[in-house]
């Protein structure tokens, strides 16, 4: 995948843990109704990869209220982390009335710093959580040293256009990131290694190719070669 021409990688109005925290604590009595539809092709895209994918022991980082949790084969061991506690206490819940018992654990975490040790997962994903977190070359680094190698890092998320009305549109989007808990302008190169860029597989998913499935395989020693 070759590197897009956008010039300024970085979001115009930053996100912080807190702001984080306070838009999915709004967001969270409502997100399965008002996010649910609209992004499930891209989850269930991401999850199906994963599902292919070898290895049993899958990171899914911003899991939410745990929409994607359902979705995994049996074989999989799935722990799920989040920032917000009102998000995993639905998370929870999804867990316990559907007897998920491939969830190894749902942990309120710092995506940016986990606290897991080294290479404890064969594969990470983070569905719409790239353009949420405050540092998100820091998530990267994180997950790095989370994937085992020959691991995969998946991501799906909304990238800010290359150009054209809808960019323009990002943008001006933009300054109400705290409000909306994600940021519109949000561009591939914030999260990815000119490297990466150049390796990662990237196929747009649905409604109306408005996400991107991004596929990172991790190759020899996991912080030395990225």
């Amino acid at each position: 995948m070759q590197a897009s021409e956008t010039r300024d990688h970085r979001p115009r109005s930053a996100m912080d843990k807190a702001a984080v925290q306070a838009a999915y604590k709004r967001w969270a009595g409502v997100y399965d109704g008002a996010f649910g539809l609209i992004s499930a092709a891209g989850r269930k895209r991401a999850v199906a990869l994963v599902n292919a994918l070898p290895g049993t022991e899958v990171l899914e980082v911003g899991v939410g209220t745990g929409l994607a949790l359902p979705l995994y084969t049996t074989d999989k061991r799935v722990t799920g982390i989040d920032l917000s506690a009102e998000m995993l206490a639905r998370a929870r819940s999804r867990t316990k009335k559907l007897h998920l018992d491939h969830v190894a654990g749902l942990h309120e975490m710092d995506a940016e710093a986990t606290g897991f040790a080294d290479q404890s997962f064969d594969t990470a994903v983070a569905m719409f959580v790239a353009s949420v977190v405050p540092h998100p070359k820091r998530l990267m680094t994180e997950l790095r040293r989370l994937v085992r190698p020959g691991g995969h890092i998946l991501f799906v998320n909304h990238f800010i256009s290359p150009s054209g009305p809808r960019r323009w549109v990002e943008q001006a989007a933009a300054p109400a990131s705290h409000a909306l808990g994600w940021h519109p302008d949000f561009a591939m190169e914030a999260l990815l290694t000119p490297q990466e860029m150049k390796r990662a597989k990237a196929v747009p998913v649905g409604p109306f190719g408005l996400f991107t499935l991004v596929h990172l395989p991790v190759i020899g020693e996991v912080s030395s070669n990225l």
